[in-house]
């Protein structure tokens, strides 16, 4: 059986995170993912996507963000379960919880942080009849290497971040990108907007908007797309070498909705106290908590990590006075 002071269960970047602040406060972590590689859906989904909206970083790529939380949690020495679910928690008579996976690996400790982002994910699909019949033949619904897509011509779906960001991204890998949304307004940043109807006025990305991919067509592989445009009859064909159609994900919690902890729709409530969920020792941070005013940002992920450990120590320690150490004056000592 795994010992440990904190058991977290997601190691995407604020599962990871959580290992630095607790590291500071001498708290030795242990992290369980069912995927096998630490990082996410940053790792399994858009490793070479830019992210913007990290601190002192204009722009870094999701898998290089997790090779320098890995390297920052290094000096702490977590250790990890991966590629197996944590299926069940049982609390003990001295206020300690032991967590089992799917393969039996038992974990224990006084404090629980589910960090597991979205829960238990698979991507929205379109509405198509043989859609299944060109999946990894020229249909992906997430991009995980975009050197894939040089120099080939690409479809892509969707009115949300994702779509806009990939369409942003990938013009200056693909030979042309077309992009198709069902409507005239997007749901993405406003300026990732802006930035699609500027490069469509210079004819550097095609948009087809009150528009939607239908049907499709290939031999061993997809080669045309089936576009039906709003107010049309015709069916419009376009050849293309692949199909991105970026709906986002449809998240479930899995295992953790049995937990007896207060769920709101598919996301944990938690006090913002300390991130705490009604079950004490056990906490919730990241994308798959909820409060009022909720953002689901990695930033504020970072920030939610930073007050639960707080909480985490008093658990073991009710008796130690907590003196917050700054590492511009202390710096990094690990274990």
């Amino acid at each position: 059986m795994v010992e440990t002071d904190i058991i977290i269960i997601g190691a995407g970047p604020v599962g990871l995170f959580t290992v630095f602040e607790a590291g500071l406060l001498k708290l030795r972590c242990h992290i369980i993912d069912v995927l096998p590689q630490p990082g996410g859906q940053l790792t399994e989904i858009y490793p070479k996507k830019p992210i913007y909206d990290i601190p002192g970083f204009p722009s870094i790529l999701a898998g290089d963000l997790i090779d320098n939380l890995m390297e920052q949690i290094a000096p702490f020495k977590p250790g990890f379960t991966l590629g197996e679910k944590a299926v069940s928690i049982e609390e003990t008579s001295d206020n300690k919880f032991i967590v089992t996976t799917e393969n039996g690996t038992q974990h224990i400790a006084p404090n629980i942080a589910i960090a597991g982002g979205l829960g238990v994910f698979e991507p929205r699909k379109p509405p198509i009849a043989n859609i299944s019949q060109f999946e990894n033949k020229g249909i992906d619904y997430m991009v995980k290497d975009p050197e894939k897509y040089r120099n080939k011509k690409i479809v892509i779906s969707g009115g949300g971040d994702s779509a806009l960001d990939w369409a942003l991204f990938l013009k200056d890998v693909a030979a042309e990108i077309i992009l198709v949304h069902r409507s005239t307004e997007f749901r993405g940043h406003l300026d990732s907007v802006q930035k699609i109807m500027d490069l469509s006025a210079a004819g550097k990305v095609r948009l087809l908007t009150n528009a939607e991919i239908t049907h499709l067509d290939g031999n061993e592989s997809l080669n045309k797309l089936g576009v039906t445009i709003k107010g049309e009859d015709d069916l419009h064909w376009i050849e293309a070498d692949h199909f991105l159609p970026l709906f986002g994900l449809s998240p479930k919690l899995g295992p953790i909705a049995n937990w007896g902890l207060n769920i709101n729709k598919i996301a944990i409530e938690v006090n913002t106290l300390d991130y705490s969920t009604n079950v004490p020792g056990i906490y919730a941070i990241g994308d798959i908590n909820t409060y009022p005013g909720k953002l689901k940002l990695i930033l504020c992920g970072f920030h939610e990590a930073t007050l639960m450990v707080q909480s985490a120590f008093k658990r073991i320690y009710p008796n130690k006075n907590l003196v917050l150490k700054y590492t511009t004056v202390n710096g990094i000592q690990g274990f």
